[in-house]
């Protein structure tokens, strides 16, 4: 059985904004939600910047119901969720007729939560521990939480598969719905900015350097970049089968139209191995949307400031060849840094409202372009977009691949 799949409503809670229109706007303009971090000390670290979300009052848009259960990965993940149905026009009639799933892709969830229950364990004992905390100990605990509160009683899963792990929830999500095994499913990606992952990150070398005598740049593909910042927040997209759109009068926003996944062993320590496995994953998600290079109108990647944006360029080029190299490309990281598991979600959310607008967000700050880049058309800049599917490609300094295809909405089954 394969049916189609399509978006009928997106939720985002993002350091740009918390609807996709605010978010898809800022993009356009070239804005950036990267600013100095305010949540935790920096001071003794090589960065001290982050696209961290400012002044997030999740009851704005749970209500009065009691949120101590939600830390704010969970917090984060439940009002996503609560604007994607909202966006998408599921009342509390519909769901009761039909059972709603949910996907999600992260990376650490709740690991400042995680952190503080066993750090509080270990000092103070277990019994002085946090019962609230242990319950949200578990990397499936936001997908939990968003289910109970929102009474999602449809499939529940969790993909963890590094920064790849929101656009592989989606690509899981959309494949349980064409096999007929569920109908609707919120998928996408969450992550919460916090020290503990923040100082793994920069300890590993791999944030970009902000102190008074470094030069700090990290914009995919520019010329002088040192390396991500990290980013946070929450971004879902509500995926339906076809005909169970049109059954509730549902306008379709966008079409998966294929996805792919594929895996470096080798984490990238050859640079050749890792540009092969990201090709791979392209080309056969083009193959599973029955769609060639040329059927494809721009490109929406994940390079972060990274050594590695190269070996996604190159990988691109080789898919699309000369001819195509020169359709618009788009990295979300530009303006919301490195969002690890809700980086795919957000390039998602950003994908359906350019399809919406016909106009690509270009690449934030990008000056200068490595002169190594293959990718001709790659630009600070919008651009238009002419009709054709958008290829969403995200790939993890761990290996993991994922490539999805996405195409304008029509209405029908």
């Amino acid at each position: 059985m394969s049916r189609r799949v399509v978006v009928t409503g997106s939720g985002v809670v993002s350091a740009l904004g918390d609807s996709p229109a605010a978010l898809y706007s800022a993009l356009v303009d070239g804005q950036s939600g990267i600013s100095q971090i305010e949540s935790f000390e920096t001071t003794g670290l090589g960065c001290d910047r982050a696209g961290e979300i400012k002044g997030f009052k999740p009851r704005d848009h749970l209500g009065r119901r009691n949120l101590r259960a939600l830390d704010r990965t969970g917090a984060l993940v439940t009002t996503a969720t609560a604007l994607a149905l909202e966006d998408a026009g599921w009342n509390d009639a519909d769901r009761e007729v039909h059972e709603l799933g949910i996907v999600l892709g992260t990376m650490f969830c709740s690991i400042g939560t995680i952190a503080a229950f066993d750090r509080r364990a270990a000092e103070a004992g277990p019994i002085y521990a946090s019962p609230f905390d242990f319950a949200n100990s578990v990397i499936n605990a936001a997908a939990g939480q968003a289910a109970i509160w929102h009474d999602l009683r449809g499939m529940n899963s969790t993909i963890a598969c590094g920064a790849a792990s929101g656009l592989r929830a989606i690509a899981y999500a959309a494949e349980a719905i064409s096999a007929g095994r569920v109908d609707v499913v919120i998928a996408g990606g969450a992550e919460e900015l916090c020290f503990e992952s923040f100082l793994a990150f920069d300890r590993a070398g791999r944030l970009c350097r902000t102190g008074p005598d470094a030069t700090a740049c990290s914009v995919p593909l520019h010329r002088d970049r040192t390396g991500s910042v990290l980013g946070e927040g929450a971004a879902l997209v509500v995926l339906e089968a076809a005909e169970t759109a049109a059954a509730r009068g549902a306008s379709p926003r966008a079409e998966i139209l294929g996805h792919a996944t594929a895996f470096d062993p080798g984490q990238g320590e050859d640079a050749q191995r890792a540009m092969q496995t990201t090709e791979r994953s392209i080309a056969n998600a083009l193959t599973a949307a029955r769609l060639t290079p040329q059927d494809v109108a721009g490109l929406s990647i994940a390079a972060d400031g990274s050594p590695e944006d190269l070996d996604e360029a190159k990988a691109l080029a080789s898919v699309f060849g000369d001819e195509n190299v020169r359709l618009p490309v788009f990295a979300v990281a530009a303006n919301l840094g490195q969002c690890l598991g809700a980086g795919g979600g957000m390039q998602m959310v950003a994908a359906v409202e350019s399809l919406l607008n016909r106009r690509l967000p270009g690449v934030a700050g990008l000056e200068a372009t490595d002169p190594a880049c293959p990718l001709q058309a790659v630009q600070s800049l919008s651009a238009e977009l002419d009709s054709g599917a958008l290829l969403l490609n995200a790939a993890s300094f761990d290996g993991h691949r994922c490539s999805l295809v996405l195409a304008p909405g029509e209405d029908g089954s």
